[in-house]
């Protein structure tokens, strides 16, 4: 991706379905199943075709990895939430900028986070009852914290949101302040780490995918009242097609 592209990414995230509106995302209509599903995404418009021809698609089954040294994430957010929309495809949280990710000497800026249900990565062939993209944003890039989703106790972030949200399509709406995201984040900060796309149309190649190795609890009921909503809005498992898969260490 070259500098007018990755400038052109930037400027269009405010506007991409799953990666921050509508800017980046497929003009024709696209879902999770039927005429309109993962299958047909790379038909629906020019600009999807990675959908179906790229070599480098998301999600994938996180297997056969390869232990070696990568840099601390250094997680820094501190804003709640501005905003929380029900965008036809998932529920998505606006953050006002300010809150970062550092890998090594690289910085990005926290865009915003949304939901998969079930999870779009496996581990080891498992999958997950949802999971979390937390989308962040640099001048040539992207980087995505993935964070896996278990049943089990009560996540009081995770209960604000699916109490608050908005059942139907919409415009933004402002996201209660209680929402903080560092509470959707394990004890624990070990990482997958590899070379990916956008997991929605137009399916960009553009993303470092960093999916934590330890999954958070969230209550059961409360993944049941976010699959009333979304019953399946996760894309098929991808070919891995020879990249590597770090690990930060034994898990």
């Amino acid at each position: 991706m070259d500098r007018r592209q990755a400038l052109k990414l930037f400027a269009g995230l405010a506007l991409c379905p799953l990666c921050g509106g509508r800017g980046l995302a497929s003009e024709g209509h696209w879902s999770y199943d039927g005429a309109t599903g993962p299958e047909k995404w790379g038909d629906l418009d020019a600009t999807d075709a990675p959908c179906s021809a790229g070599g480098q698609q998301s999600p994938i089954d996180i297997t056969g990895t390869i232990i070696a040294r990568q840099p601390t994430l250094k997680i820094e957010w501190s804003k709640q939430p501005n905003t929380v929309i029900n965008n036809g495809h998932t529920i998505q949280l606006e953050v006002p900028n300010g809150d970062t990710l550092r890998m090594g000497n690289r910085t990005y800026t926290l865009k915003q986070f949304h939901f998969h249900h079930p999870s779009e990565h496996l581990v080891e062939g498992k999958r997950f009852a949802m999971e979390a993209h937390f989308v962040h944003a640099a001048t040539d890039g992207l980087a995505v914290v993935a964070v896996l989703m278990v049943p089990g106790r009560q996540n009081a972030a995770f209960k604000k949101i699916v109490s608050t949200m908005p059942m139907e399509e919409g415009p933004a709406v402002p996201a209660d302040p209680a929402i903080h995201s560092t509470r959707l984040l394990p004890a624990r900060r070990e990482y997958f780490h590899y070379e990916g796309s956008l997991t929605t149309p137009p399916c960009s190649e553009t993303v470092d995918w960093i999916v934590l190795a330890h999954p958070i609890e969230v209550d059961e009921d409360d993944i049941a009242r976010f699959a009333k909503l979304y019953p399946m809005n996760a894309r098929p498992v991808q070919q891995r097609d020879r990249r590597f898969i770090l690990s930060s260490g034994p898990h």
